[in-house]
């Protein structure tokens, strides 16, 4: 987990971000911070423990009451922004895409890790061996979260549909539950669920594509990114401070970790293991990769029929950093 980001660089970044954002007058952007910001923090996002944990937020929002809801997945995180229960959301950003697409006005704003966090996994003593072999087998996915989209590419690389399956719609813990109790015989793991299952009862890994694995991003409604682009900027900036500490500080983050997901820390290592915490800025490649799933989004009739994936993601993910990126 080597950062190879220079802090100054992302700081431009941030301010190049927030200055996108907003629309309003500069006289307006000089607000005081809200009364609340309410903001969710999952295990699959180790930056936003530690975050929590430090309460880095709190300190530069002395006067600010902040607030935090636990988010078990994409589809909860996204649930929670959508209805106003919170302000920023931790999300695969292909949940993102699709939330957007089918008509929630969000905004990705920051990138809190670029995880291999997905598989397709079966128990210790499955006989399935490629992805083929679940023709006709029970996959558990939690609908609207990045395993559940990774199962449809998988599937199709495969030359199935979802139609050749069953999908079995369960939260992450309790797709593994079914797992390992035989009722599945497949799931759509997610850390570190996922890393729990291959420690403790010997799960394996039955197919693994890094490049359909989305990465994870902190997304605000459009609204808000109108109305608070300083808030925005003093949660990106905390976020900053939380992930330079995740950075430099491996073990205890693996500890922190274990005890807030309440795992062994060996499954809590076994997770950031393949957790990339060095690139937090989106950027033009970010937006091509979203590109390469969209198809993907439309055959399974998973958006808006007439619904332009790569004009929903152009808007979903326009936060500034293209220009910058484009002058390095």
């Amino acid at each position: 987990m080597k950062s190879t980001f220079r802090f100054p660089t992302v700081r431009s970044l941030l301010s190049a971000c927030v200055l996108a954002l907003s629309l309003q007058p500069a006289a307006q952007a000089a607000q005081t911070p809200p009364a609340e910001v309410h903001l969710d923090y999952a295990y699959y996002s180790p930056v936003s423990l530690v975050l929590k944990h430090f309460g880095f937020l709190e300190k530069a929002l002395p006067q600010t009451k902040v607030s935090w809801v636990l988010s078990q997945g994409s589809n909860r995180s996204l649930e929670y922004l959508n209805s106003g229960g919170v302000d920023f959301a931790s999300s695969a950003s292909l949940a993102a895409v699709l939330s957007r697409a089918n008509g929630s006005p969000i905004k990705s704003v920051y990138v809190y890790s670029r995880a291999e966090w997905t598989a397709l996994v079966v128990r210790k003593d499955s006989p399935y061996k490629t992805v083929a072999d679940l023709k006709g087998k029970k996959i558990a996915a939690t609908k609207g979260t990045d395993p559940y989209l990774f199962t449809l590419r998988s599937l199709q690389q495969a030359g199935l549909s979802k139609d050749d399956v069953e999908l079995v719609h369960l939260q992450h813990p309790d797709g593994r539950t079914a797992l390992e109790k035989g009722d599945v015989e497949a799931w759509a793991g997610l850390d570190p669920h996922m890393a729990a299952s291959q420690v403790q009862a010997g799960s394996r890994l039955l197919y693994r594509n890094t490049r359909f694995n989305s990465y994870g991003v902190v997304s605000v409604t459009d609204t808000y990114a109108k109305e608070h682009p300083q808030t925005i900027e003093t949660v990106l900036k905390a976020y900053e401070e939380a992930r330079e500490w995740a950075v430099k500080n491996p073990d205890e983050l693996a500890k922190l970790l274990a005890t807030e997901s309440g795992l062994p820390l060996e499954v809590a290592k076994l997770q950031l293991s393949r957790t990339d915490l060095s690139s937090p800025q989106l950027t033009a490649r970010d937006v091509i990769a979203s590109k390469a799933a969209a198809p993907i989004l439309v055959s399974e009739e998973l958006v808006r029929r007439g619904v332009n994936v790569d004009q929903v993601i152009d808007q979903l993910i326009d936060t500034g950093f293209k220009e910058t990126v484009a002058r390095q």
